[in-house]
């Protein structure tokens, strides 16, 4: 596994990217993921918000974008599996080159934009999974939307994806769309889960909503947050998106690009926002993610306070040997 990881990296990082997962979903379809599978993940299971998970490790949203690696994914162990980010309309994100790998400090950096193929598409595909596991869907806004449009487009994507998903996250911190994280101030944030609670209300079924958000924000906006968090009845927070702050690494040649930063830079900044907002909420719901890499990574992200944990860089650049290391 890890030589044919070795390989991989010789490609650019989308090519990589699509070489790994559709070489792991023809795997799935000939029955031969056993080989890949991590054993036992089952063996932990955890309840939160009257959702059942096998295992407390999930993957995080913007590795299968569109719901096209579900059952794949699922069949390697994870406890949960969160896709998207979704928008209403198909967009291509932002121009290449827009992801930077950087090996020496277990990093990445992207600006992809939230290039997916539409809601419509992926709800073709929540519908036709055979994963019997946790599934959760990211949604967020078209690029061109703005203002109402932009809560407009969340509420479209709500609507669509509720139904057919065990959990709905609600991604307001991606840096890279424009003016995205200014729905962290507290009118932009209390119109968005204000509708988004108007629209919840209307199904009989009552799912859990978790927000997305960033490391970067200060203890006023945090606390900001939490307060709409409870006045609409958001079931937990995801901790965190990426960092802007690209002074987290060492090598300071990537100082100037632009995109969000993951992996093991990010770590202790998104950890420590989960020991903050456990310390202003005890009661809070957390999924932990940011960095996590090893053993060590995993259990610290719990002991902060996360209840669940996903990973997504660690995942990148280890393959899925990573799901034992990480769980056994």
């Amino acid at each position: 596994m890890k030589f044919l990881f070795s390989i991989l990296r010789l490609f650019s990082p989308e090519i990589a990217h699509s070489i790994s997962l559709n070489g792991l979903k023809i795997v799935h379809n000939f029955g031969l993921i056993n080989f890949f599978a991590s054993k036992n993940t089952h063996l932990d299971s955890y309840t939160l918000n009257n959702l059942t998970f096998t295992n407390r490790l999930g993957i995080a949203a913007g590795l299968d974008k569109n719901g096209d690696f579900i059952d794949s994914l699922g069949a390697l162990g994870f406890g949960f599996i969160e896709v998207g980010t979704v928008t209403p309309l198909a967009q291509d994100g932002n121009p290449k080159p827009r992801i930077f790998r950087v090996f020496k400090e277990n990093a990445i950096i992207n600006r992809l934009g939230f290039n997916n193929k539409g809601v419509d598409y992926l709800v073709k595909k929540l519908e036709s999974r055979k994963y019997k596991g946790v599934v959760g869907v990211n949604i967020g806004a078209n690029k061109e939307s703005k203002g109402d449009k932009r809560i407009a487009d969340y509420v479209e994507c709500f609507k669509k994806v509720y139904v057919l998903s065990d959990y709905i996250t609600i991604n307001i911190s991606s840096p890279n769309t424009p003016d995205l994280r200014d729905l962290h101030s507290e009118e932009n944030i209390y119109n968005l889960l204000k509708s988004l609670d108007i629209q919840r209300q209307s199904f009989n079924t009552k799912k859990p909503v978790f927000l997305k958000i960033s490391p970067d924000e200060s203890l006023e906006t945090l606390q900001i947050i939490l307060d709409a968090v409870r006045e609409f009845n958001i079931s937990g927070l995801i901790l965190s998106n990426t960092t802007i702050d690209k002074s987290l690494l060492k090598d300071k040649s990537f100082l100037n690009e632009a995109g969000g930063l993951s992996g093991e830079p990010l770590f202790n900044k998104s950890t420590q926002l989960v020991q903050s907002i456990k310390h202003l909420d005890p009661s809070i719901p957390i999924i932990g993610v940011g960095g996590v890499i090893d053993k060590a990574d995993y259990v610290k992200k719990l002991d902060a306070g996360a209840d669940l944990v996903q990973i997504y860089t660690g995942f990148i650049l280890k393959g899925p040997d990573i799901i034992s290391e990480l769980l056994d």
